[in-house]
């Protein structure tokens, strides 16, 4: 049995492949080769090994496992892996580090191989699934739009306080932004003016590429049937379906829904100990886009009711409105003596509750009157 493992760091351009505790780091296009048996010895070593050279090298090796941190190229090389009848298991960088035996300031190659080799065998290890071409495909599109969504809001961000500078204030909004900016243009001085006017034209091409994207993104949404059934659902739009899918599948991968909203980072962070639970703040941990896309469209049903006016106070001829009568067992205010109040109805039941008389029935608290009620 052997096991193949990747750690990939794209600011650096290093690569780090283990195999069975297969270790390779790539600096420059060059790699490091560690490959170790079932037993945890070291059975193949190479110090050095060419980018072009790592698929020859899989294909000449017997089917084992591979493990690889999931990073920027992870995705690609395990679908090339795969091929070769290897199965390959992703992992999160955060997991591995805590079985480097040499700890945080002892990294190396031989210290990452080490760890993936050992981490890559945990049965209790979180693995990343690997996506396919199409998934990473629709996320290139989001990445893509997003990108220009904060190069724009940037744009105006910067355009805001320039302008500020001199004494012109102009609201956040961008629609408002653009119509009130063009009276205030003539009052800028000098070089200003043509400052602004260069950011205006820059973040017009802007709204046109978003635009497109958001153009792209519906008709992939309307393609697959799978985004059609989630777009029914309040608050879910071509984007938050789109993005849902490609980033989650079908989300077999997970036990539950708690295990989903975990790894978005929607559920709070514990602190817990001595038998006493303490929550925090949400972790906000994993994708930002997808999170706030869900949060996003948490809020859509509240903005509708917003923007459909204040709320109207429900009749009796409302079904829910009978049912919760019925329910209670009447409309107490209907059966309240007169001249009490509400308080005094509650000090009554609270005290014959206390003398262990139990909770009167409206129809009974109305027919004793106020002296059976007031204590």
């Amino acid at each position: 049995m052997m096991e193949f493992s990747t750690h990939i760091n794209p600011t650096k351009g290093e690569v780090h492949e283990h195999r069975n505790g297969w270790h390779r780091s790539c600096q420059e296009g060059v790699c490091r080769v560690h490959g170790v048996d079932e037993n945890g010895k070291a059975v193949l070593i190479q110090p050095k090994v060419p980018r072009d050279k790592w698929l020859d090298l899989v294909a000449q090796l017997p089917p084992c496992l591979i493990g690889m941190e999931a990073c920027s190229g992870a995705h690609h090389w395990a679908r090339q892996f795969r091929q070769y009848g290897h199965p390959v298991k992703l992992m999160a960088p955060k997991f591995v580090t805590p079985y480097r035996m040499s700890g945080k300031r002892g990294k190396n190659d031989a210290a990452d191989a080490a760890a993936l080799c050992e981490a890559v065998r945990r049965p209790q290890m979180r693995f990343v699934p690997v996506k396919e071409e199409h998934p990473q495909i629709i996320l290139c599109l989001h990445r893509t739009r997003q990108g220009f969504v904060e190069e724009r809001t940037a744009t105006y961000n910067r355009l805001r306080g320039l302008i500020a500078e001199f004494g012109v204030v102009l609201p956040q909004k961008v629609t408002c932004l653009r119509r009130e900016i063009g009276a205030h243009l003539e009052d800028l001085p000098g070089y200003a003016n043509a400052c602004v006017g260069d950011l205006l034209a820059h973040a017009d091409p802007l709204d046109e590429r978003i635009e497109a994207y958001d153009w792209l993104i519906a008709q992939a949404a309307r393609d697959d049937a799978r985004s059609q059934r989630l777009m029914q659902l309040p608050g879910i739009g071509p984007n938050t379906a789109n993005a849902r899918l490609a980033s989650i599948g079908g989300g077999h991968d997970f036990q539950n829904g708690r295990q989903v909203a975990a790894w978005i980072g929607l559920t709070p962070g514990q602190y817990s100990s001595g038998g006493k639970t303490r929550l925090g703040r949400i972790t906000q941990a994993g994708d930002n886009y997808l999170r706030s896309l869900l949060v996003m469209g948490a809020r859509r049903p509240q903005w509708a009711g917003r923007e459909a006016g204040p709320l109207q106070p429900l009749g009796e001829e409302s079904g829910g409105t009978t049912r919760l009568l019925a329910h209670r067992g009447g409309d107490r205010r209907q059966e309240r003596p007169a001249g009490v109040g509400g308080a005094q109805v509650r000090r009554g039941f609270s005290a014959q509750t206390r003398r262990g008389l139990g909770r009167p029935t409206p129809q009974k608290a109305s027919a004793e009157g106020r002296k059976e009620l007031t204590w």
